[in-house]
């Protein structure tokens, strides 16, 4: 009587195979931790970051008042930004050869122009343009253009060339054949672009636009060089009077932390909202269909 063999163990040829754990996964974790851990008890233990002044102020009515006119003016510059970017994206689709060149012209120049020889330009202006207007209907341009106002101009027009660049982006990810079949049909260019385009291009559109205020957030720093009263600005005013640079630095390097994070986990869940599925851009396109087909 012969013996009864053992059958071969089955072999699952989809299976994933179980990721190696390899040696230089452990020591880098290590050498990370030892390097952040050491990190943080040198600043911890550094008699000049005075952990106690930087606890004083980290609260205090002048830093708070900065962090508001931060936020107002990343905020404003933002929205006119989106303002400036979508007009000129639209024109940059037209067929007017002038308006298009109006468009690259703009976009060059002040992609070009370094943001902070912007600020100082706008903040000046009246050293070449004393007035602004016509006649009886004309202002001193001192009393017009203060940190904060040119601050915000110079925030948005930089910004605004961005986004153009962003928005036609969008708007080219869009096929040609969509907007082509939706004129076919009698549809016109103003509801083809509000109905087909938009709602696709929005979602290319997004990503890049947070980054663009993530950025813009911390640009706005620049205008401490102008005096346009933001959380740097302030910092300066205080540790000019009390000499304490360190601790207000940590301060205003915290500060910016916090609205970059706010900002990060905002646009987290925007682009969720707008790419997960049946979002907004795919019920206006089968709404669109719908209307195109009765």
């Amino acid at each position: 009587m012969s013996e009864k063999t053992k059958a071969d163990p089955v072999v699952d040829p989809f299976a994933k195979p179980l990721p190696l754990k390899h040696p230089s996964y452990w020591i880098t974790a290590v050498v990370a931790v030892v390097l952040l851990a050491g990190a943080a008890f040198v600043l911890a233990t550094n008699e000049s970051a005075k952990w106690d002044v930087f606890a004083r102020y980290l609260f205090s009515p002048p830093i708070m008042e900065g962090l508001w006119v931060t936020i107002q003016l990343s905020v404003i510059s933002q929205i006119l930004a989106l303002v400036i970017g979508c007009v000129l994206a639209l024109l940059g689709e037209s067929k007017n050869p002038t308006l298009r060149l109006f468009v690259t012209a703009y976009v060059g120049f002040f992609r070009g122009l370094p943001l902070l020889v912007l600020l100082l330009l706008i903040f000046n202006a009246a050293l070449f343009i004393p007035q602004i207007g016509f006649g009886a209907f004309s202002w001193q341009t001192n009393d017009l253009i203060t940190g904060f106002s040119a601050a915000i101009i110079g925030l948005s027009l930089h910004e605004g060339a961005f986004m153009t660049e962003i928005i036609r982006a969008g708007f080219l990810s869009v096929p040609k054949g969509q907007r082509e079949a939706a004129q076919s049909i009698g549809m016109k260019p103003g509801m083809t672009m509000w109905t087909i385009v938009i709602p696709q291009a929005i979602r290319i559109i997004l990503p890049p636009t947070g980054n663009q205020f993530i950025g813009l957030l911390k640009a706005s720093s620049l205008v401490a060089v102008i005096g346009g009263g933001d959380l740097l600005t302030r910092a300066q005013q205080v540790y000019g009077a009390n000499f304490q640079v360190i601790p207000l630095l940590f301060v205003v390097s915290f500060w910016y932390l916090v609205l970059v994070t706010i900002a990060t986990i905002g646009q987290h869940f925007l682009e969720k909202k707008f790419s997960q599925e049946g979002g907004p851009s795919r019920k206006s396109v089968r709404s669109t269909s719908k209307v195109v087909a009765s």
